[in-house]
């Protein structure tokens, strides 16, 4: 028997079997559908942290505080960054230090729980107390109008840059924001002070750094002394985060190395009382997450293609034993036993490849249709890998000729005389 006639043999029985080789190719369907649309789902995840990543900036060298300890907590070890080890005058060292590799420099003071007036809106906002070098840093332009100054950051001056969103909440229908004023309360109310708005930052968005959109930005010096009031023990402006830019043919590992060792001498301690992450540590770890998660959403998945493979084959055992007469006729007019094998494994090739080609297309079509959706108060990202897409149909198809092996071996076992003889 050629391949061609076991293909026109194999499509006459399933279509004298419409009903039930639909509900057979139904696992395949799904089992595939579900293995394309899950790993596009951890794709799509891992694009958006990445994209949430390099959305912070570009070549970037984040330093913080190292986790609080000893008396003040206890003897409890705190959070990361909850210490009080890094100061403006770190950054400024940094910046001035000459380490090969180090583009710019910006410190920055997070305080949240401010609340932002402007006429009758108001909005609730983190405020982050920086310097003039934020923008080029972090890669936020300004919109409109002009960034802090450093006349500004020696000042101690009310002034400040808005966040896009915010700009939007506080100031509709497209009036402009500058050269207006905005008034901060803080403290339950206790603290208000009035801000001049200097300028507003061009939307993040869909970059990843949406989040800072709701920011305002503010001379580091004035949030320190009219808001958050951090000094240390030496009268200096403590600092939560230190931004480092490097250039783009930079080692950030050695760029690393070199701020590590200045930190400590500045710092007098034996061992960093700081940590330090670069952008690609941030990437690695994040990328490492993402792909153990696309591959347990594919084990998911690939579970019911497992099950549709089993139910194939019992449907394929059905058949066997519903054909024998049909079996014992070929055998008799001269088939072979590995015609009839082919004749069975084509049968079950076709029912799981026709229920993989329709799951490819079910499962396209849902992680086109969920991209971009609002589900669950989350925005859905999807990313179809042609991988995915190849290695659901090659599993389907390699499922189809294992589920199909042993019934087409035991019908090319059957006694032709045994078989004429069944009704």
């Amino acid at each position: 028997m050629s391949p061609i006639d076991a293909l026109r043999v194999a499509f006459r029985a399933i279509a004298a079997n419409g009903l039930r080789s639909i509900l057979t190719t139904l696992g395949m369907v799904i089992g595939v559908g579900s293995v394309i649309v899950l790993i596009a789902v951890g794709q799509g995840a891992q694009k958006g942290v990445q994209d949430q990543i390099r959305g912070l900036g570009t070549d970037l060298i984040f330093i913080k505080p190292a986790a609080a300890s000893g008396a003040q907590n206890a003897g409890a070890r705190g959070a990361p960054g909850s210490a009080q080890t890094l100061t403006k005058s770190d950054s400024d060292a940094i910046a001035s230090s000459g380490i090969p590799g180090i583009k710019s420099v910006a410190p920055q003071i997070s305080v949240d729980g401010a609340q932002a007036i402007a006429s009758s809106n108001n909005q609730g906002v983190t405020i982050i107390g920086t310097t003039p070098e934020y923008p080029d840093v972090r890669s936020s332009p300004v919109a409109s109008g002009v960034f802090l100054t450093s006349d500004d950051v020696d000042k101690k001056a009310l002034t400040m840059v808005l966040g896009s969103e915010i700009a939007n909440t506080l100031f509709p229908d497209g009036q402009d924001p500058v050269g207006e004023t905005v008034r901060i309360s803080f403290a339950g109310g206790r603290i208000n002070l009035n801000f001049k708005v200097n300028g507003v930052m061009a939307p993040r968005g869909g970059s990843g750094g949406g989040v800072a959109d709701n920011y305002i930005f503010v001379p580091v010096n004035t949030l320190q002394s009219r808001i958050s009031f951090v000094r240390n023990a030496s009268g200096e402006i403590n600092v939560n985060q230190i931004n480092v830019q490097t250039t783009a043919e930079a080692d950030q590992k050695t760029v690393s190395d070199a701020i590590t060792d200045l930190l400590t001498n500045r710092h007098a301690v034996s061992s960093p009382d700081f940590t330090i992450q670069t952008q690609d540590d941030l990437l690695g770890a994040a990328g490492e997450v993402s792909r153990t998660l696309s591959i347990l959403l594919g084990s998911i998945a690939g579970i019911s293609l497992v099950v549709g493979g089993i139910g194939v084959m019992n449907i394929m055992l059905v058949s066997v034993t519903e054909r024998t007469r049909e079996i014992g006729i070929r055998r008799a007019v001269g088939a072979r036993g590995k015609d009839i094998i082919l004749q069975f494994v084509t049968e079950a090739l076709a029912l799981c490849a026709g229920g993989g080609i329709l799951g490819i297309a079910i499962g396209i079509g849902i992680s086109v249709g969920i991209d971009g959706r609002d589900i669950a108060d989350q925005t859905m990202t999807t990313v179809i890998q042609p991988w995915s897409v190849a290695v659901a149909f090659a599993v389907a198809a390699g499922i189809g000729a294992l589920s199909g092996s042993y019934p087409a071996y035991r019908a090319s076992k059957l006694d032709p005389i045994t078989a004429l003889r069944n009704e």
